[in-house]
Parts: structure tokens; sequence; C-alpha cells
């Protein structure tokens, strides 16, 4: 069965988190499998304004909710009350095990129900101080991207929706599926959670070369032995001044960010051949089967038998 996936809608559309999400929910042709349904409900169906001043007719109002797998909910009108029909529509889905994933200004509503409550949450920077005086129990993070807790999720900015909607895809079905959906939209490489929402740049002087090339030739470059010192030297710049460059724009190190890489796409080739582990090793540049398994179970909790078993789900 596919996931059904609904996005719950507030009196005035923010259509840009909606648009992300269903781009990775809908339909991608017939060489990617198709395993989600996507569509909107509000408390009131009909004419739904939109931020762009023009109305989107939603059909579904909050029946919706009854049978969803997740309730995106992508920008709401910040404020102390969230209408009691639909709070306690979104709080009987989340007990029963929806995914609540909630983005930007979104976040008010899980946190109006309690639902983030001694828990972490991303949210814009913009909001975190309101947030945080509004809901003293909820651990405000403004530094990163997302937080996933499995039941709920929250993403600080409305342009981390596709973010967030392909870790999904990723917790659901897997990395390859999420790879060739995000390589269809040509989205980029798969960003983790703790990454930055936005570098930290100086206010004087020059602004440093964004890193993208780099992190496009890496990726290009797995299977090669890369040190800190070989990519320090692609970019031009000292091994300390690279590593300065990760941790203020992806808020990481660049041996982190390259094993996330290298674990990604061996998820991948788990899902979608039958490679032996050392041949996999070998192509994302593990060295070798026993140095794969210490990285893959660390990094998930799980051997890469176990993984291919409950992700394999077509012969090669």
């Amino acid at each position: 069965m596919r996931n059904r996936v609904v996005a719950l809608v507030g009196p005035t559309l923010e259509l840009y988190p909606v648009t992300c999400a269903s781009a990775v929910f809908g339909w991608h042709g017939p060489d990617i499998p198709h395993r989600y349904d996507f569509r909107m409900c509000t408390e009131r169906p009909g004419p739904v304004r939109t931020t762009l001043g023009v109305d989107v007719v939603v059909e579904n109002g909050l029946e919706a909710l009854a049978d969803a797998d997740t309730i995106l909910i992508a920008g709401w009108c910040p404020g102390p009350d969230v209408p009691p029909a639909l709070g306690d529509a979104v709080r009987a889905a989340h007990a029963r095990g929806a995914r609540i994933v909630a983005t930007c200004s979104g976040v008010y509503v899980p946190a109006s129900l309690g639902l983030l409550d001694g828990r972490r949450a991303a949210i814009h920077w913009e909001c975190a101080g309101a947030l945080a005086r509004q809901y003293p129990r909820i651990s405000t993070d403004a530094t990163v991207l997302y937080v996933d807790h499995g039941d709920v999720a929250t993403a600080g900015a409305t342009a981390t929706t596709i973010d967030l909607c392909l870790n999904q895809v990723r917790r659901d079905h897997g990395a390859a599926l999420a790879m060739r959906i995000g390589r269809q939209l040509s989205a980029p490489p798969l960003r983790e959670g703790e990454q930055r929402q936005y570098p930290a740049l100086p206010t004087t002087g020059p602004v440093p070369d964004p890193i993208a090339p780099l992190l496009d030739w890496i990726a290009a470059n797995l299977h090669r032995p890369l040190s800190l010192e070989d990519m320090a030297t692609r970019s031009g710049v000292s091994p300390r001044t690279l590593s300065r460059y990760f941790a203020d724009q992806l808020g990481t190190s660049p041996g982190r960010w390259l094993l996330d890489r290298r674990i990604a796409s061996t998820r991948a080739l788990l899902e979608e051949t039958d490679l032996p582990v050392e041949t996999i090793a070998k192509r994302v540049g593990l060295s070798s089967a026993v140095n794969l398994r210490r990285h893959f179970r660390h990094t998930l909790r799980t051997t890469p038998g176990a993984y291919r078993r409950a992700f394999r789900s077509t012969p090669a």
C-alpha cells in the first residue's frame, strides 16, 4: 500500500512548502516506484487564500486525517490557539501512529498540542525566541535544518521541506529511492538534519567561495581514498580553512560529511544490487567489508545484511 500523506493547510496557504512536498511525494514517471499518495485538507473545505493572493480549492476536510500516514503542516499563523476540532483531529491521528511533519511556523500546531514537550524542535531563527517564550517546555533549535523524532519531525525553514520529505522517503523505503527522487528534482545531496540552517558569513571582507563544487567532486569520487589534504587541495585552501568552511556552512567536519555520503551510497547499493559487501566497500571508498560493517553498525545500529533484507523490495 502507498503511504498516505495529507498536507493540513490553515486559513492562508503558503504554497512553496506544499508544492515542495507534493514534488517529493508525487508521481515521478514509470521508472521510479510510486510509493505515496498526496492530498491537501483544511478545516473548512473550499477556496483557501494563498500567500500569492490567489485562491486554491481544497476539497478535503479534517476527515482526511483519519487515515493519513503522515500529516504535513506547512506554515501556520503563530498564535496561542489552534481550533479545537483541528487539534483533536491531529492529536487523534498522532495517537494511532500517524507521523506529524511541521515546517517553519507549522511547528506551532504540534507545540500547542504538547507533542513537543520535553523535546528538541527545529525552528526558523526568526521565530525561535517567540516559540521558546510561548512553549518553554520545548528545546528550540534555530541552528539545524530539521529534527526528526520519528513520530514528530520539525524543519526550521520552508526551503528545508524537500530535505525533510526526502528524509522521510529514506526512512520509509530506503536511501536508493530517496536518492533517485532527489536526482530527478535536481535537489542537492541529501542533507542531514544537523546541518546548519544558514552559513555563518563574515560581517566584513569577502564572502568565502561556496563549497558546493567540492561536494559534487567528492560525491563523484567516493571510490577514492580521500583525505582532508586532498579535499583542501581541490578547493585551493588550507585544511584548517576547509574545516572551518564545513563547520560554518554545514555544521559538520569534512570527514564526517564524506563518511555520511559513503554510508548513503552503501545503503543504495544494498537496496538495489546483489553486490557482495566487499565489492560495495571498495565502490564507496571504505576499503574492506570489515571497515564497512564497522561504520555501518556505528551509524545505523544494524548490519549490512539485515539492512538489505529489510529494504530490498525487488530482485536486482
